[in-house]
């Protein structure tokens, strides 16, 4: 199953180092029937990219939760077997058992420099958002308007030089 795990740069930093990825309570994203479900219509490719963003979206969680971390959104796509759905956390929400090795890992998603602003922002509204603050779920849309690049696992080390 291929599933999309919020990420923060400090995250892919341990990844470079550790070979593994942890994810924050083993959450991740997927493309579930639940999720399935929950639209009436769409191809595979444009539900597991609504994954992606669900957990694009926790990435600003996790990047609200750290004391400097770095403003860009970060999704670790990675396949893994072991995945547990979730549809009492949320449709597309799954667990995972442990550490994803980084040959499990297909793809890491990062916003680019441009949207390091409104990923600043939104991070400071998330909760605000997510409590249905109007405002706020507009500035979240700021975010959500960066697509975020794509970089094969074994750019990651070259992308963390660039950060």
């Amino acid at each position: 199953m291929r599933v999309y795990l919020p990420a923060t740069i400090a995250m892919l930093r341990e990844l470079n180092t550790t070979g593994e990825f942890r994810a924050r309570s083993g959450t991740g994203f997927a493309l579930t029937p639940a999720l399935r479900e929950a639209y009436a219509s769409g191809s595979d490719e444009e539900l597991e990219y609504a994954a992606l963003l669900d957990a694009a979206r926790a990435s600003l969680r996790l990047i609200a939760a750290e004391e400097k971390g770095e403003p860009r959104r970060a999704v670790v796509s990675a396949d893994v077997e072991d995945a547990t759905h979730r549809p009492d956390l949320d449709a597309a929400v799954v667990r995972l058992a442990g550490p994803v090795p980084l040959s499990r890992i297909a793809a890491i998603h990062v916003d680019a420099a441009e949207a390091e602003e409104a990923v600043t922002a939104a991070a400071a509204v998330i909760d605000a958002a997510d409590l249905g603050d109007p405002d706020a779920e507009f500035t979240l849309g700021d975010a959500e308007d960066h697509e975020l690049a794509w970089y094969a696992p074994q750019e990651l080390p070259f992308l963390l030089e660039l950060l």
